[in-house]
């Protein structure tokens, strides 16, 4: 097949390495930035190991063909002795290939919980933050085939429903920066061949072959399932398969909100008939989805405290799950902000976006902080019912504050000022690309 006028500058490199040239900036991303005008720099994050330095010297190659401007990024989450060195390791080819390049740390480790669900996020969260103070909007992710197929066979080994059994999603938007992960369809072994053929080295992390993670044990164990047939390329087709069913589970749930729920001020309210004459699975995901929603969690909450919170909403009762609080009256359901949940404290800069979801814009100005309106600041505003916001609504709502006095709240038109705040995305929006 002849090469589109966008990839004729492959005529120039290896019959070899074609297709891992143009697998790596694929033509969605690009016809994308395009139509987007997101700039002309992009991200890599970095581990080190083979999956990420292959795809940072693949975009090395690649980036100056269509104007862009390639920036590295490397994660130390403090959590094995050898991280350092690895950075140390990403930040000298990112040089030698005349790329900037930060490392960037997490010390934040939860003294309790899942402490990789923990390390993801903040991966996220720093790769977002990194990002946006760099001027770039989009960046790119490893992750492999062969990721995609462990991630399958993981969801199936815990009897994860279809939502489980979908793999990653080759992009997606996080805290306002887009993430692509363009090797999907590239196996593990192409880009270790690519690398080998231009003695290019790489990492190994000896947690790799640690037989007490569930990953490490089925990677081993995908050679035996191809000699089953259970090949890379099988499970791709399966894993496409599912994910045509997700989407249009996702439509006919984004359908059925439309019908009987609204949004209000970062919180949700559902019509309590028709929510409980609608079907037992769409029921099940809109409350998943509010969950992430409002809370920003990457994760579902565990699917008993699922089950619990709308066995007891049904039932006429409120309850609090996944960082959501539930209120319950004769004609309606209301999902909003756990005020416990929503403390984040964060510095004031225009364009923020605060607890996960609120775009907030206004003045430059020094020594104010974000954080939730609150009981306390709600009454320091006069005639705030005037708004016609619900309480529960509003004190887990955006406001700027310089110590203890209240300065602004975005979402109260008469204390706005000249900040406001937008929900970024809208629910219905969250619903479709998740």
């Amino acid at each position: 097949m002849p090469l589109s006028p966008q990839y004729r500058w492959l005529e120039t490199h290896a019959q070899a390495d074609r297709g891992l040239l143009q697998c790596c900036l694929p033509s969605e991303f690009l016809r994308q930035a395009a139509q987007l005008a997101t700039g002309p720099k992009i991200g890599v994050a970095v581990s080190g190991g083979g999956d990420s330095i292959a795809l940072l010297h693949l975009i090395a190659r690649a980036a100056p063909h269509f104007g862009l401007t390639a920036e590295a990024a490397t994660i130390n989450h403090h959590l094995r002795p050898e991280a350092a060195e690895e950075a140390a390791f990403v930040a000298d080819v990112a040089s030698g290939l005349g790329l900037a390049h930060q490392t960037l740390n997490w010390n934040a480790h939860p003294e309790t919980g899942n402490l990789m669900q923990a390390a993801g996020q903040a991966r996220l969260d720093l790769l977002a933050t990194w990002a946006k103070a760099r001027g770039i909007a989009t960046v790119f992710l490893g992750h492999t085939a062969d990721d995609q197929a462990e991630t399958f066979l993981m969801g199936l080994s815990r009897a994860s429903g279809i939502d489980g059994l979908t793999g990653m999603r080759p992009s997606f938007e996080h805290a306002g920066v887009q993430f692509w992960r363009p090797l999907l369809q590239t196996g593990r072994a192409s880009l270790r061949d690519f690398l080998t053929r231009h003695s290019l080295p790489w990492c190994e992390d000896p947690s790799n072959q640690d037989d007490r993670y569930t990953r490490v044990r089925i990677r081993k164990a995908l050679p035996d399932l191809a000699a089953l047939g259970i090949t890379l390329s099988a499970l791709r087709e399966t894993i496409s398969n599912l994910t045509d069913v997700q989407d249009m589970l996702r439509h006919s749930l984004a359908e059925g909100f439309a019908r009987f729920g609204t949004e209000e001020a970062g919180s949700l309210n559902l019509a309590r008939a028709d929510f409980a004459a609608s079907p037992a699975e769409l029921q099940r995901r809109l409350f998943v989805s509010a969950a992430r929603w409002i809370s920003g969690n990457r994760h579902p909450p565990r699917a008993e405290t699922v089950s619990q919170s709308l066995t007891e909403a049904l039932r006429g009762r409120g309850s609090t799950f996944g960082g959501c609080l539930i209120r319950v009256t004769a004609q309606n359901i209301r999902i909003f902000r756990e005020p416990q949940a929503a403390q984040a404290r964060q510095a004031w800069q225009p364009g923020m976006i605060w607890d996960h979801r609120w775009k907030i814009s206004g003045p430059a100005r020094p020594g104010l902080e974000v954080r939730a309106l609150t009981a306390a600041g709600l009454a320091q505003v006069r005639d705030w019912r005037d708004s016609g916001l619900r309480r529960d609504a509003v004190i887990v709502s955006p406001g700027l504050w310089q110590g203890e006095r209240l300065i602004a709240a975005p979402l109260l038109p008469q204390f706005a000022h000249e900040w406001c705040a937008d929900l970024y995305p809208s629910f219905g929006s969250f619903i479709l690309s998740h």
